[in-house]
């Protein structure tokens, strides 16, 4: 029986312009659930395995300063990040039936998934899209008590989640207790997995999802793809390799941009990002630094096959 999958995704403010073709790729990842906590506009015509739980903002922050303990207290929704890995204690209540649970950005399209998550990836305690560190763009994690609870293993996980900044925590300090071992000799490690059951059974494995970063692309050179196609589900780039997803950050912000590309993000230059034509996205479309743009005539065949 497949493993059934459910991502938390708190939100809350405005719906990013590409929110649409964020929601179309969901919906071709019909055995996957998405699950909002938000206080925007329940889109139209959402998918159905996409649901939208409407709240405030501070309504959020008391459940999850209630339910971790804590003083969970902020102007920032971006700060929501601190509380990543407690997801399982804050949406418990969502949580029955799913084999894994997780979380994502927003700022991505994903192709599908389930050619990623197979049945022999989700056999791990948790699933990471980088090699060295928790991919707070998208992560997994088993759904049951030792996984659910795990983040209280984080020395001072309540000050750092209680932060009205992001304190790092979701990738950084959540990454140390998985992964605070890779470093030393490979006797060591399998000595250290052996008594830490925190240490042993992840799947961490570079999936090349985010643009222009400190992970250079699969031919070992920082020439990232500038071209790709979706289309019913696969995402695909110009080389014709099929893509987990797209992680598309440092095409809209300049926030994490490396210096090496520029001081700019291409998307910063556009008056909008989407080709008015682009109506029925079950036709697909393209993503590159010129925004979503309509497939060519050819693109659909290739990407479909």
């Amino acid at each position: 029986m497949q493993k059934k999958i459910i991502l938390l995704m708190p939100y809350f403010g405005q719906w990013p312009e590409w929110f649409r073709f964020y929601l179309e790729s969901c919906r071709w990842n019909p055995t996957i659930d998405w699950l909002f906590f938000t206080d925007c506009p329940i889109p139209e015509n959402a998918p159905t395995n996409v649901r939208f739980v409407r709240m405030s903002f501070q309504d959020y922050q008391q459940m999850a300063s209630d339910r971790l303990g804590i003083n969970f207290n902020t102007q920032s929704s971006y700060a929501i990040c601190n509380l990543r890995p407690a997801y399982g204690v804050i949406h418990q209540d969502y949580l029955e039936g799913y084999d894994y649970f997780g979380f994502s950005d927003i700022d991505v399209i994903y192709g599908n998934l389930r050619a990623f998550y197979t049945d022999e990836a989700l056999c791990h305690n948790t699933l990471s899209t980088h090699p060295d560190r928790v991919s707070g763009h998208l992560f997994l994690i088993k759904n049951n008590e030792q996984w659910i609870h795990a983040f209280r293993k984080i020395p001072g996980w309540q000050d750092l989640m209680s932060q009205p900044l992001i304190s790092g925590i979701d990738e950084a300090f959540f990454g140390k207790l998985l992964l605070g071992h890779r470093r030393l000799p490979s006797p060591v490690r399998r000595a250290w997995a052996v008594f830490d059951p925190y240490k042993r059974n992840h799947l961490f494995k570079e999936r090349f999802s985010t643009i222009l970063s400190d992970f250079p692309w699969m031919d070992g050179t920082y020439r990232y793809p500038t071209k790709w196609s979706w289309y019913q589900g696969k995402l695909t780039v110009e080389t014709g390799e099929e893509m987990m997803y797209l992680h598309f950050m440092n095409w809209k912000s300049s926030r994490y941009l490396q210096t090496q590309f520029g001081d700019q993000a291409a998307w910063e230059k556009l008056p909008r990002l989407a080709d008015p034509s682009l109506t029925d996205l079950s036709q697909g479309f393209c993503i590159s630094p010129e925004g979503f743009t309509p497939l060519s005539i050819a693109e659909p065949i290739k990407a479909s096959m």
